[in-house]
């Protein structure tokens, strides 16, 4: 397959599910409207959709239930994006002003809220109470991930094991969600459903791996986000915590005080103390591990070209520069 590739597919279902999003975001209060189309507008990946609808094909489901569970699933990683950025103070993302930037943390804080409704509202519509199991699960496990990193700001201390924790909840959470519902509402028997479950959990390890690499090696432009945010922010991601277990005494020593003041005034040096102790290397690897554990899940999946594109999306997510 061509990079992109596997979004062509399902490229039908994707312009549908574009659609169910528009019509969802009508609200009776203008500035509703104006954020909500201002963030879903944006662009971005549409990683998690895009799990929805090809898990969901692959397993022969086709139609509006499907694209009605992609635009759900859109719906929750926005509303996230809209509080996270509140958290993390960005100014940027996909490339362009933060919603909390140009409008201010209150109305973000408030159109998330929104958008976290009107999922459910959607939710309903779907009428099937073991994907609004799944859902709602999430929901919470995402919630607890991000205030698990939220304690750990500035903490130096914080372990590999704490670290896996924080993205498991905050970022693989969604990923398997959305996998898992779809074969759910696929009618998958129990392995199926067990195997697709665990492919978005190691999938979305892999892509947060990968996020946290590229705050180190990627540019600014090309991530659409500015590179050297979570060192800013204190926040311990693998290529610190690996530094400071397997660097040098000085190199732990840079990295410990870096976490413990937040800012980026030592990014340079710290850049060149993770690249020189492998944790940059380090990172990779693990992601590619993930990400080949993930292709190994779908072997219970029918062979198609939506595993097919399942697969190659797993090879692009480690190799992806932004």
């Amino acid at each position: 397959m061509q990079p992109q590739a596997f979004y062509q597919v399902v490229a039908e279902d994707f312009a549908a599910v574009d659609g169910i999003i528009r019509n969802q975001l009508t609200s009776r209060v203008p500035l509703v409207e104006k954020i909500g189309d201002y963030i879903t507008s944006a662009g971005g990946k549409r990683l998690r959709p895009l799990l929805v609808l090809l898990s969901g094909n692959a397993l022969g489901l086709k139609g509006e239930q499907l694209r009605l569970l992609a635009a759900i699933i859109e719906f929750l990683h926005t509303s996230t994006l809209l509080h996270d950025d509140v958290v993390d103070m960005s100014g940027m993302r996909r490339g362009r002003s933060t919603a909390n930037a140009l409008w201010g943390n209150a109305p973000s804080v408030l159109v998330g809220d929104f958008l976290y409704a009107r999922s459910f509202e959607m939710m309903v519509e779907l009428g099937s109470m073991e994907v609004m199991r799944i859902i709602s699960q999430a929901t919470r496990v995402i919630a607890e991930g991000e205030v698990l990193q939220l304690s750990k700001v500035r903490d130096a201390s914080t372990t590999e094991e704490i670290y896996m924790e924080v993205i498991r909840g905050k970022t693989a959470m969604l990923f398997e969600a959305s996998t898992h519902s779809a074969a759910t509402l696929a009618g998958a028997n129990e392995a199926q459903r067990e195997a697709l479950r665990t492919f978005g959990d190691y999938l979305g390890i892999a892509f947060q791996l990968v996020d946290d690499l590229l705050d180190y090696q990627g540019d600014a432009e090309a991530l659409g986000k500015n590179v050297g945010d979570d060192l800013a922010e204190g926040k311990p991601t693998l290529p610190l915590i690996y530094t400071m277990r397997e660097g040098t005494a000085e190199q732990a020593a840079l990295v410990r005080q870096a976490i413990q003041k937040g800012g980026i005034e030592d990014l340079e040096s710290i850049r060149r103390a993770v690249e020189a102790a492998g944790a940059l290397d380090y990172t990779a690897r693990l992601a590619r591990d993930y990400a080949d554990r993930a292709i190994a899940c779908l072997e219970l999946i029918p062979a198609n070209r939506y595993r097919d594109a399942l697969v190659e999306l797993s090879r692009f997510a480690v190799a992806r520069t932004h």
